[in-house]
C-alpha cells in the first residue's frame, strides 16, 4: 500500500495473470487513524461520564467535552508526530551504518549475506552466487541488507506528517460524537451513550475488514472495551463529586 495515499499495492505477475492486493501493514494513516477514532470516541465519553457522574450541569459537561476534544487531539497528533518521526529518524540511522558497513567491509558484508540466504534455505553455492551479484552494486547491497536484517524498507518510511494528521482528524471525529447530543441541549447521558458505542462498534467493525475476524467480533469487542473504561469512569466521577459535595 502507498504511504502516502494508503491505497492498496497492487502486486501482478502478468505472466500467469496473477493479482492480489495487500493491505498497509507498515504504518501508514491506518494505525493512526483507527487508533485516533477508538481513543477519542473512548476518553471523551468517559470525561462526560466522569463529569456527569460528579453532578455537572450539563453547560459544564459540554465545556468538559470540547476541552478534551480539543486537548486530546492536539496532544495525539503531537505524541504520533514525535513518536512516528523519532522511529523514521532511528531508521534512517541504523540505515547509515550499514551503508558505511558495506563500503568499508564489502566482502565481509557479502559473506554475510550469503550466510542469511543459506539460512533461508537456499544451497551455499546458489546463495554466495546470489550475494555476489546482488553486491555489485553498493546501493542493491544496502537496500537487501536493510530489508533482511532490519525488516524495513527504505524506501517507504512512515511519514510522521501523515500519521500526525490522521491521528488529529480521527480523534476529534471520535471525540465529537459524545459531544454531540449536548450541542443539540440534551441533558442525560444515555444519547452520548448511544453514539459512543455505535462509533465504537462501527470502528472495530471496519478493522475487521484487513484482518479475519468477523465483523460482528470486533466491533463487540470494542464496544465492551469502551463501555468498560466509561463505567469504571462513571464510577470514579460519582465517588469524587459525592467526596467533594
Amino acid at each position: 500500500m502507498s504511504e502516502e495515499t494508503g491505497t492498496p499495492v497492487r502486486h501482478e505477475r502478468e505472466s500467469d495473470g496473477i493479482q492480489h492486493e495487500h493491505s498497509d501493514v507498515t504504518g501508514g494513516w491506518l494505525r493512526p487513524a483507527v487508533f485516533g477514532a477508538s481513543d477519542g470516541l473512548v476518553s471523551n465519553f468517559a470525561l462526560i461520564a466522569g463529569v456527569t457522574g460528579g453532578k455537572a450541569d450539563s453547560h459544564s459537561v459540554l465545556l468538559a467535552g470540547l476541552a478534551g476534544l480539543a486537548a486530546g487531539a492536539f496532544s495525539m497528533a503531537a505524541g504520533e508526530y514525535v513518536s512516528v518521526r523519532s522511529q523514521s529518524e532511528q531508521a534512517l540511522a541504523e540505515i547509515e551504518t550499514e551503508r558505511r558497513e558495506i563500503l568499508r567491509r564489502p566482502k565481509a558484508e557479502e559473506r554475510e549475506l550469503a550466510q542469511m540466504y543459506v539460512a533461508k534455505g537456499l544451497d551455499p553455492q546458489l546463495a554466495t552466487e546470489v550475494a555476489r551479484q546482488l553486491s555489485r552494486d553498493p546501493e542493491v547491497a544496502l537496500d537487501v541488507h536493510v530489508r533482511e536484517e532490519l525488516g524495513i524498507d527504505p524506501g517507504d518510511l512512515p511519514s510522521a506528517t501523515l500519521a500526525a494528521g490522521s491521528s488529529f482528524v480521527a480523534f476529534a471525529i471520535g471525540a465529537f460524537m459524545p459531544v454531540l447530543p449536548y450541542l443539540f441541549g440534551s441533558t442525560a447521558l444515555w444519547p452520548a451513550l448511544v453514539l459512543t458505542l455505535a462509533g465504537l462498534f462501527l470502528c472495530g467493525a471496519f478493522v475487521t475488514r484487513l484482518t479475519p475476524r468477523p465483523w460482528w467480533y470486533g466491533g463487540s469487542r470494542q464496544v465492551v472495551v469502551g463501555a468498560i473504561a466509561a463505567g469504571v469512569t462513571y464510577l470514579f466521577g460519582s465517588l469524587v463529586g459525592a467526596g467533594i459535595g
